[in-house]
């Protein structure tokens, strides 16, 4: 054999231990889905009193859970997992989040909706964080046989916990709900998913529909319906919504349609109506921008601000004055388009759109523009209207635009995603509903 054969063949691997060759044979097995071969290399293990560590059992364990849905293995899947499980104990191996998840995920694949919940609730006795993926076998379970009671309380639980729902959980308690003729949580169920999720499944879609089209969804109301508290919750909600309930009886009719560019609808020809986010949700957002901005920015410097707005509140946009002015320009050269900013501002201002902007700009950008005598007059023009704000060294203006169009509830004109901001504010579902309402690009403007 020449020297060229010789380099490219692997190397043996010399003095292997029974535990790696065991370790690197099961993560082969778990990558081939092998459940067979996974349960004679733990009968090899037992034999040679191999001892396994947790990251073994969780191998095994999640093997043996994702092989339920396998023709043919699903009892052996589970009668194996379940050995497994009780080695695991009898070694004394304290379990985690993913240990006890794939277990309920047997659990359940076994017909055992109380134990898939039971050991749900143990994570957090055990001292982990709860994960929806820990809940979803005793929930998906009890709605998929129609356990309708069952279900509303491991999603209590899991409100109790802080485990959020996501679409696919919300429309398996619709489904339960519509089939059990449960009409006011089917309404519930709906006013969850309005407010979650921006763009349903057709899984989702046909489950609403069906409801809609049952006989149960005729005969649902809520009685003693005052018409000016629906008209008040209407206007209080960003209209469109009120939350209050089912109105009136009788048939829904029920048809699949396209919305146009001017919000219209083919079916009946209304025109949808934007939705705001609540008075209560856009406080909690105010107040949590504010506190990751007082965390990252001086704290001096962001509660002047919020105490200035607190006394100039009569804005309609705010205006995120260093995206504009760099939009669509050469960034290397660093070139700032005063004139860019200053359109924007006269489109707001306009006869037509008639809203009073708020610039924001930071000192440094502001202060380069004051040596050049017209930049120089425009912008001590808009300091004597009061349409101006330079925030102070150090700070990121983000923070101080994104506080300033939420607490105002008004518009935001930038054609920055503010994808950063919105990481942040994760398990705050309601802050891409707020985007689509207020955030308005400058190439809508002018």
């Amino acid at each position: 054999m020449d020297g060229a054969n010789r380099s490219n063949k692997k190397p043996k691997r010399k003095n292997q231990t029974p535990e790696a060759k065991f370790r690197l044979e099961l993560e082969l097995c778990s990558k081939r889905k092998d459940l067979n071969g996974a349960i004679a290399l733990y009968e090899s293990a037992l034999a040679q009193k191999i001892q396994l560590n947790l990251y073994l059992y969780n191998a095994l364990l999640f093997l043996c859970s994702s092989s339920v849905s396998e023709s043919g293995v699903k009892e052996l899947a589970v009668e194996f997992g379940f050995r497994v499980f009780d080695q695991l104990k009898g070694d004394g191996v304290v379990p985690n989040e993913a240990t006890i998840t794939s277990v309920a995920r047997l659990a359940a694949a076994k017909g055992d909706g109380e134990l898939a919940f039971s050991l749900a609730k143990e994570i957090g006795r055990l001292g982990f964080v709860p994960k929806l993926r820990s809940y979803d076998p005793a929930l998906l379970y009890f709605c998929e046989n129609m356990q309708a009671e069952k279900a509303y309380e491991v999603e209590e639980h899991m409100r109790l916990v802080g485990v959020g729902l996501e679409e696919q959980e919300i429309g398996a308690l619709l489904n339960v709900s519509s089939g059990t003729e449960k009409g006011h949580k089917v309404y519930d169920y709906l006013h969850k998913l309005r407010k979650s999720v921006r763009c349903v499944s057709l899984e989702t879609a046909d489950a609403i529909e069906d409801w809609f089209k049952s006989k149960a969804a005729t005969e649902v109301e809520s009685l003693d319906m005052d018409k000016n508290e629906i008209k008040e919750a209407v206007l209080k909600n960003g209209g469109g919504f009120h939350g209050l309930g089912w109105i009136g009886v009788g048939n829904w009719n029920v048809s699949r349609t396209v919305i146009d560019t001017d919000a219209l609808c083919e079916a009946c020809g209304e025109k949808l109506v934007c939705v705001d986010i609540d008075n209560t949700e856009t406080e909690k957002l105010a107040d949590s921008l504010a506190s990751f901005a007082i965390e990252r920015e001086t704290k001096a410097n962001f509660r002047q601000f919020m105490d200035w707005l607190d006394h100039h509140a009569n804005y309609d946009a705010v205006v995120d004055g260093a995206n504009i002015g760099l939009y669509q320009q050469n960034f290397q050269d660093g070139c700032f388009s005063i004139v860019q900013l200053e359109a924007v501002v006269k489109e707001l201002c306009c006869e037509k759109q008639k809203k009073r902007p708020l610039v924001i700009l930071h000192t440094k950008r502001l202060r380069a523009f004051m040596e050049s005598p017209p930049s120089r007059k425009l912008l001590e023009e808009w300091q004597s209207q009061g349409v101006l704000y330079a925030t102070p060294h150090g700070s990121n203006d983000d923070w101080y635009l994104l506080y300033a169009a939420v607490k105002l509830k008004c518009l935001v004109v930038t054609n920055d995603e503010l994808r950063d901001h919105i990481y942040e504010l994760l398990g705050q579902s309601f802050i891409n509903q707020w985007k689509e309402r207020h955030q308005v690009s400058s190439n809508y403007l002018i």
